[in-house]
């Protein structure tokens, strides 16, 4: 199914008033297993001297993970790249209201073009990979763009099973082809691992997500309901009824998979350093 009408029904509710807006991004940061795991590196990078980086949002989408950032780390200056205007747009408009615009800025870029030479200590990349053929290419422009000592912070599928993105397992429900906007069901770990390197990364440190706990969780807090409102719209009326009833069990299985380490898994989360 096509996961982005769904984004822009959900944003159109949310994006209503900035207070909205912010309520819909803590829903986000709490249902969203990578967005914890993502919390977790945020945070080790800021511990270990990350203080005022220039960051690279690459892929920015609704904009959630770039004012989980400016919050982070007030003293940045970020650049939120997307290809969708209206999204640039809007996200631009938001961080007017909130007084970020100093601090924060929405343009279009196609990654596979996109360079700034030397500019940026953190290049995030959040589930933008799958989406694009051309990976090497980019990854190649992510490291030109990034200092020295810079870091590539990516949360990407895996080859492990990825979002059911074509699911070859043919589960009892029957979803084939879940989020069809995916060019690659997931990525290897030594194969991200090797075009990293290739594009001139010195380090790179990949390990999986969405382990045992982390796979039941995205399926009831993420598959399923969006399963639901693709079926009828009507179901955006029993939504917040369903979380109340499934969130304090999936924030324990989020918990649980972002605190312990997993042989296998259908996330990655990666970080390459030049």
């Amino acid at each position: 199914m096509q996961y982005d009408p769904i984004k822009r029904s959900l944003g159109k509710v949310f994006n209503r008033h900035p207070f909205l807006r912010k309520i819909f991004y803590r829903l986000l940061d709490w249902l969203l297993l990578r967005s914890w795991h993502i919390r977790k590196e945020l945070r080790k990078l800021k511990t270990q001297g990350l203080l005022q980086p220039v960051i690279l949002d690459a892929g920015s989408g609704f904009g959630q993970y770039t004012y989980r950032m400016s919050r982070l780390f007030p003293q940045s200056n970020i650049v939120a790249a997307d290809i969708k205007p209206e999204q640039i747009a809007d996200c631009n408009q938001f961080f007017q209201q909130l007084g970020k615009a100093d601090q924060v800025s929405f343009q279009y870029a196609d990654l596979t073009q996109y360079t700034s030479p030397e500019t940026y200590d953190l290049v995030l990349s959040i589930d933008v990979m799958e989406h694009i053929e051309e990976d090497t290419k980019v990854f190649e422009n992510f490291y030109q763009s990034m200092k020295k000592g810079g870091v590539l912070l990516i949360s990407t599928p895996s080859d492990q099973g990825g979002s059911d993105a074509h699911d070859h397992d043919h589960e009892s429900d029957g979803v084939h082809g879940f989020i069809d906007e995916h060019v690659r069901d997931g990525y290897n770990i030594g194969d991200i691992e090797m075009k990293l390197k290739n594009a001139g990364f010195s380090r790179v440190e990949a390990r999986y997500s969405y382990g045992t706990p982390g796979k039941i969780s995205w399926r009831l807090s993420m598959k399923y309901p969006i399963l639901m409102l693709g079926a009828s719209k009507l179901f955006f009326v029993l939504l917040p009824f369903y979380y109340l009833l499934v969130f304090p069990f999936c924030a324990l299985l989020n918990y649980l998979d972002v605190s312990n380490s997993h042989t296998t898994g259908t996330g990655l989360i990666v970080k390459a350093y030049k």
